[in-house]
């Protein structure tokens, strides 16, 4: 796992200032089902769009808010990724789409029967939302209206 200190001087020192926001309490629902019974939806912060998608936004003070939906049966391979943080080194993410969105680690799991179902749509956001109030306030309701939508019973956040 990285540390501040693996990150150059321009982004210890946002860090540093960066005016982190407290939730508490932290929201917790109890899952309704064992995971072996469970619709699962994918959230990722890793940028992720599909090929016929508008990439994110990455020139957006504050960054992008909002998000892609992207099909269980997407090709790994052919999405694109629009993360913004120059912190975030996407080498490993571009070699292996699975490290930021394991959709085909999902996929086997739902065929060995480790989840009742995938859903049949994943949301990406972008990382490094330094600006998050539209996000709070608007983005985030809409994708858990779609996931509520899509009877999903557990959300796997995978965040870059």
């Amino acid at each position: 796992m990285a540390t501040l200190a693996d990150l150059g001087l321009k982004n210890r020192l946002f860090m540093a200032a960066y005016r982190y926001r407290v939730v508490d309490p932290v929201p917790f629902a109890r899952p309704r089902r064992a995971l072996r019974e469970a619709r699962v939806a994918l959230v990722t912060t890793g940028g992720l769009h599909a090929p016929d998608q508008e990439p994110f936004d990455t020139s957006k003070k504050g960054g992008d808010v909002s998000f892609r939906v992207i099909s269980k049966d997407a090709d790994l391979a052919a999405l694109g990724i629009a993360h913004k943080s120059d912190a975030f080194d996407p080498r490993g993410f571009r070699a292996d789409r699975n490290l930021g969105f394991p959709l085909g680690r999902l996929r086997e799991m739902e065929k060995a029967g480790a989840i009742g179902s995938l859903a049949s749509r994943a949301l990406s956001f972008m990382g490094s939302i330094s600006a998050p109030l539209r996000l709070v306030k608007e983005t985030a309701p809409a994708a858990t209206a779609l996931l509520e939508a899509d009877g999903v019973d557990v959300a796997l956040l995978v965040p870059l």
